[in-house]
């Protein structure tokens, strides 16, 4: 455990412990948007799918116990690095530099992150609201009752947005911090990083959009 301490106790190792995090909920970003994109062969290609998921059973419980390990350890360590970033620079610049690869994305992270955690719990909930009870309902059937409140699909879109954004520079970063900050291959990565946020913001964007046309 020593080298663990050691590594939490500097700055650099506190970014590549929120790197690897953060590349882990990329990850399930992408697992999560392919399972969910099954909506576009119709209500019982997405049953199919939701039904072959949860038969994983232990997998997907573990799968789901390090998701909130990632994402305690993710939400902790950026909130420490935020406050000894503004520990070591009481000041604030008096001229905002664009410079650098400083992007509005880049700019906002702390407070798109809050956001995205505040998203995360009010779809949790939701969503466990309404999958009480499947017995009479597949969960085709509670997205599309979850997706008609005009309300909640109103925050979900505001939330996608939102979370293209922190992609947006989340995944470049990432890289960055792991040591593939390379001339050679950022331009790539940071193009790739783009990409990468409007899949994110269109896939989970047109789902609603697809579950209510399908009703």
């Amino acid at each position: 455990m020593t080298w663990l301490y050691r590594t939490l106790s500097t700055s650099v190792g506190k970014k590549q412990l929120m790197a690897i995090t953060g590349l882990l909920f990329l990850l399930f970003l992408c697992t999560h948007l392919l399972g969910n994109l099954s909506i576009y062969g119709g209500p019982t290609s997405f049953v199919s799918y939701a039904e072959h998921l949860h038969a994983l059973g232990n997998l997907l419980v573990a799968a789901e116990v390090i998701m909130a390990l990632a994402l305690i350890i993710h939400v902790i360590t950026a909130v420490v690095l935020f406050f000894e970033n503004r520990a070591a620079r009481p000041i604030a610049y008096n001229v905002d530099k664009s410079g650098g690869g400083r992007t509005f994305s880049s700019q906002t992270m702390p407070y798109t992150g809050l956001l995205i955690l505040g998203f995360i719990g009010v779809h949790l909930a939701t969503f466990s609201h309404h999958i009480v009870d499947q017995t009479t309902r597949n969960i085709f059937l509670i997205a599309t009752d979850v997706f008609s409140h005009k309300g909640y699909l109103a925050i979900y879109l505001l939330g996608v947005i939102i979370v293209a954004f922190h992609v947006r520079h989340g995944l470049w970063s990432a890289f960055q911090t792991v040591g593939a900050n390379h001339p050679k291959y950022m331009p790539f990565i940071q193009k790739l990083s783009i990409v990468f946020a409007v899949i994110v913001a269109l896939g989970f964007g047109s789902l609603p959009l697809v579950v209510l046309s399908l009703r």
